[in-house]
């Protein structure tokens, strides 16, 4: 059933970091009436992210970085553990992805698998994020990683268990991890 929709107001509120806009829009209903609805949604590109997993070691490479929303949210230092990630800007999601990893990581990966995409957040942002894996090895190992430019990562290479443990215990709450994590686990490619 395709929903029909009528964008009334587009209205531009920032454009400082991403583009933020409000949107007065009539949405039909079911029963063919239209409701009046006003979202703000904010646009930030989509995006990519890889677990990488060494099969042999059970072990996984994490990042911790410092993220604003979780600091104003509660988390009391604002680091936060995460696979790696990063907007595709004008690449593809395979192109950013290699390019994250080495950035944020210093592995230069060699195959990746493309797992999935997913909405992260689609009540407000457009973000569709692309999932991948690869295996990492200390010969794949380019440079000691922490990011470019304004970007202050922690490497941090973790077993799997206390990944998982990580997850459980609340001390990894990045959504996108902990879906990378499960992979792993669903996929067989690490053990708990």
């Amino acid at each position: 059933m395709a929903l029909m929709i009528k964008i009334i107001e587009n209205k531009l509120l920032s454009d400082h970091w991403f583009v933020l806009r409000k949107f007065v829009f009539d949405l039909q209903r079911k029963d063919g009436t239209p409701v009046r609805q006003m979202r703000e949604v904010y646009d930030r590109g989509n995006g990519a992210t890889i677990l990488l997993y060494n099969s042999d070691k059970n072990s996984v490479v994490l990042i911790r970085q410092f993220r604003l929303p979780t600091y104003l949210n509660g988390n009391p230092t604002g680091m936060l553990l995460e696979t790696c990630a990063g907007l595709l800007d004008d690449d593809s999601p395979e192109e950013c992805i290699r390019r994250e990893a080495i950035e944020e990581t210093g592995y230069a990966v060699g195959n990746v698998e493309k797992l999935f995409s997913a909405y992260m957040s689609p009540g407000g942002v457009t973000e569709l994020v692309h999932f991948f894996a690869a295996e990492y090895n200390d010969a794949l190992r380019d440079n000691c990683g922490g990011g470019i430019e304004d970007e202050d990562i922690e490497v941090l290479e973790l077993s799997y268990p206390d990944a998982m443990a990580m997850v459980r215990d609340g001390r990894i709450l990045d959504g996108k991890t902990i879906m990378l994590l499960q992979q792993a686990h669903i996929r067989g490619w690490l053990r708990e």
